[in-house]
């Protein structure tokens, strides 16, 4: 398994990424320094904030050896924006995590929309692979800006 060294290196960050309502440190960090998710909602909220915090060695760590493309790189310029947690199930040693996860791409705003698998194997779950959608999203004028700055739309990134 690849290192899940921490990266001290980071600004304290008082929120997590992947938008718990808890603090970095009693949420994602843990887990991206080496500790177990206790569940693939966990280990799924934490691949999202390494997606974030483009933290690639994270998110290789994290992903099944059965499936895990060999060179893995994530997209510098990426800017995600928000998730939601639509559904999580674990049956035994097996887990899914249905979500959404919004990004800015270009000059507009798409949805990543995905039922991923889990796999438990000696105690850690592992993302195993998943079907997506990714579209494009179009707010209307009055809905709320997807890049989370609280304003209106057309008054932001409109």
């Amino acid at each position: 398994m690849a290192s899940l060294k921490p990266l001290f290196d980071r600004p304290a960050m008082p929120v997590c990424p992947c938008q718990s309502g808890l603090d970095y440190e009693q949420c994602c960090q843990p887990l991206h320094r080496g500790t177990p998710a206790p569940s693939p909602e966990a280990l799924m909220r934490s691949r999202y904030s390494a997606f974030v915090l483009n933290d690639a060695a994270y998110v290789k760590a994290s992903w099944h050896p059965a499936t895990r493309p060999a060179p893995l790189t994530l997209e510098d310029g990426d800017q995600w924006l928000g998730l939601t947690v639509l559904d999580s199930h674990q049956e035994g040693e097996d887990g899914w995590v249905h979500f959404r996860a919004t990004c800015r791409e270009g000059d507009g705003f798409a949805v990543l929309e995905e039922r991923s698998r889990f796999l438990r194997e000696d105690g850690r779950w592992f993302y195993l692979d998943g079907e997506h959608d990714v579209r494009p999203l179009k707010p209307g004028r009055n809905d709320p800006c997807p890049c989370g700055s609280g304003k209106k739309h057309k008054k932001c990134c409109g």
